[in-house]
């Protein structure tokens, strides 16, 4: 049994107590008793009033579902569907005329325009890769993926006929982005500065002539002029590299792409935030032989066109995201015996930890405008949204804050909050600084509100319903509407395949075309990449055209991707259950067996797919609804469950700590999880993995 504290009522995991009075409250000026009695009055009121609004979730589940039992089946009338939705509550008035009024914002999220990372808290070489990504080699990006069209490098060394393939690509970027006057960058012998069709875009030099820095659409270039390196020396001018400012944000994960499910996860994350606020996070680890150690990259200094000497940030500036409301932790013991809401414990640990920043603790300053940035996800509704801005209220209080000092980012990912999505703005208009669509976790639960009215079309075919491109189109339009545009960022979603990154040059350029200043990519390479597109797109003058067309309504959104009178073939059945399986399976055995909550997984096809819980939130909810219509049995179920085992089985083969699940049905608590995922999915709240993922993760630990 977990050693535990008494504080204040409260029985805290010793390890969690001693961190949060040594490592947190006290450097930054809060005495112990107070700070937790403070804590036990704030969740003295605050979690009643959370266990409040899931309750109400779930009685307006009920209520849809009967709604949709008492149709049989009958098309979906939208304006008697609307009616209903709003008779119930799950559809509020809309908001009167508003604009957000959110104040001291850093400039990166408010001004700027380029990627964003999420990365799993747990991870610390993930985390110092991601926050050092601010800056990207567009050459090694080129070089290391098949973004460009030339032939992959050779094997045994570097390769003159890629790099060279690498160079013509690289300067062709500069050609469209900031040309030279009368002449290819190709022919730019490097003698002074270069003469650039736009002057104003040389903005100073890296080291007194060597490299040249240049801006536009507000993010840096710096070409890097070594002519004793091995690649300058070859070059006309001497480059060799163009560093892009890249990943202006990251998302340091608590959520969706972490297992974390008692008092020992949540000590591990909460340091390594720490870590990363003080700057003092470090990773040595052995790659080619040799014993290496990450650390955080210091801010660049440049000298401008005048003579002084300027610094640009060496690093990106983090989001922390918290757990949202559904779950419990063990860390944290109520009066009661109960356990802690997990997001209101993310919500005072991880800001008593960011107040280190505010007060200038740190190696490094994160937010030089003094906020402290939190995302909240899977929140439904304005109501929800209210009490995470009256939480954040409470928060600074028993902090010493200034109000508004924590900000929140709103993942727009649940179907009640994308339908009231400017009264979800308007509660918390002062503290946003984030809107982002999550169209996975909006498609699973897409599938669960509407999983009594009949069987969904094919997962593959989710992805082109009228619903998404409303959802997506709806939430710029809105966002922009109500003054987002120059005080927050409008994102969008995640770049699934982190191998595939010529599909990405081509495709994700569509994000920062819709007017989103951010949009989500896998990795820093992929960060570097996509930064291209925000030189190709002014994304704050697509905004400005974007703001003039009306907001769509809801029938599109709230159109049900139904099946109707479908009927698949045997095969067409096996086909989409043996899909669903083997990403559900590939996903849920890292999580329980290794506590992985985020990793490449090699899809049934065996290419390499960024997993977390909001794909397997799809798969298990697509097959649970199937399987509640008829288009499968159980048997149908279990048996695709069993040949995909087989198959995840064998695409981790060459992992020494994987777990086989084939043969071991009774014993692999892996697939036994999986399994529950599946059959009692429909009783699942909102359809979340959450619950059942935690239950048998703390089962595999106890072993």
């Amino acid at each position: 049994m977990t050693d535990r504290l008494e504080r204040a009522g409260l029985m805290i995991d010793a390890g969690l107590a001693h961190f949060i009075e040594q490592d947190v409250i006290s450097p930054i000026g809060l005495e112990s008793d107070r700070f937790w009695s403070g804590f036990a009055a704030l969740l003295a009121d605050f979690a009643p009033r959370n266990r409040a609004l899931l309750a109400k979730r779930d009685d307006l589940q009920a209520q849809i579902d009967a709604w949709h039992l008492a149709r049989a089946g009958k098309p979906i009338d939208q304006s008697e569907y609307q009616a209903f939705l709003t008779e119930i509550g799950y559809l509020v008035p809309e908001p009167g005329e508003f604009r957000v009024g959110t104040e001291n914002v850093d400039r990166e999220i408010a001004l700027m325009a380029g990627p964003q990372l999420v990365v799993p808290v747990l991870n610390a070489r993930f985390l110092l890769n991601a926050a050092n990504a601010r800056w990207g080699s567009l050459y090694d990006a080129f070089y290391g993926t098949d973004a460009i069209d030339a032939p992959p490098a050779r094997p045994g060394g570097y390769d003159e006929d890629r790099g060279a393939a690498v160079i013509a690509a690289a300067k062709a970027f500069l050609d469209r982005t900031v040309p030279l006057s009368g002449m290819s960058w190709a022919d730019w012998d490097g003698a002074g500065d270069p003469p650039l069709a736009d002057m104003a875009a040389l903005i100073g030099h890296r080291k007194q002539g060597e490299g040249v820095l240049l801006e536009h659409n507000g993010l840096v270039i710096e070409i890097v002029i070594d002519r004793a390196s091995p690649v300058g020396k070859s070059d006309k001018a001497g480059i060799a590299d163009m560093v892009l400012e890249a990943a202006l944000t990251t998302i340091v994960d608590l959520e969706d792409s972490v297992a974390a499910v008692d008092g020992a996860d949540k000590l591990a994350a909460y340091r390594n935030w720490l870590g990363l606020i003080r700057g003092d996070l470090e990773d040595t680890f052995e790659k080619g032989g040799k014993t290496l150690t990450r650390k955080l990259s210091p801010d660049r200094h440049y000298m401008a066109l005048g003579g002084e000497e300027h610094t640009l940030p060496g690093r990106s500036l983090l989001f922390v995201r918290n757990v949202g409301h559904l779950m419990t932790n063990p860390a944290i013991l109520l009066p009661d015996g109960s356990e802690i809401p997990e997001g209101i414990m993310d919500a005072v640990v991880t800001s008593a930890i960011s107040t280190h920043d505010l007060k200038g603790l740190g190696a490094y300053r994160n937010s030089r405008a003094g906020s402290i940035y939190i995302v909240k996800p899977k929140m439904h509704g304005p109501e929800e949204c209210a009490f995470t801005n009256d939480l954040f209220n409470a928060v600074e209080d028993l902090l010493g804050l200034d109000r508004h000092t924590v900000k929140v980012g709103v993942m727009d990912e649940e179907r009640r909050t994308s339908a009231n999505l400017a009264a979800c703005i308007e509660v918390v208009k002062d503290r946003i600084v984030f809107i982002n669509t999550g169209f996975l976790d909006r498609t699973g639960d897409e599938i669960h509100t509407s999983m009594r009215a009949g069987p969904m079309i094919r997962k593959a075919a989710i992805k082109g319903s009228d619903w998404i491109a409303a959802y997506e189109k709806r939430n710029v339009a809105i966002c922009l509407k109500h003054g987002l545009s120059g005080r927050a960022q409008i994102g969008k979603g995640m770049w699934p395949s982190p191998d595939r990154m010529h599909a990405m040059m081509e495709e994700k350029v569509g994000h920062p075309r819709t007017g989103a200043n951010t949009a989500w990519v896998p990795s820093p390479t992929a960060a570097t990449l996509h930064a291209t597109h925000y030189h190709a797109v002014d994304v704050f003058a697509v905004q400005k055209d974007v703001a003039k067309e009306p907001v769509p309504g809801l029938d599109l959104l709230l159109s049900v991707p139904l099946a109707g009178g479908t009927n698949w073939s045997e095969e067409e059945v096996r086909e989409e259950l043996d899909n669903n399986a083997q990403g559900l399976l590939g996903y849920v055995v890292r999580w329980i067996d290794q506590g992985v909550g985020c990793s490449k997984v090699p899809d049934i096809n065996d290419v390499g797919l960024m997993e977390d819980r909001a794909t397997l939130r799809i798969s298990s909810q697509h097959m649970a609804n199937w399987l509640l219509h008829g288009v499968c049995s159980e048997e149908q179920v279990m048996a695709s469950l069993h040949r995909m085992a087989a198959k995840v089985d064998a695409q981790n083969a060459d992992d020494p700590l994987y777990e086989p699940m084939t043969g071991n049905w009774d014993t692999s608590l892996a697939f036994k999880a999986a399994c529950d995922l599946v059959f009692k999915g429909v009783e699942q709240p909102s359809g979340y993995t959450e619950p059942l993922l935690h239950a048998w993760r703390q089962k595999k630990k106890a072993q």
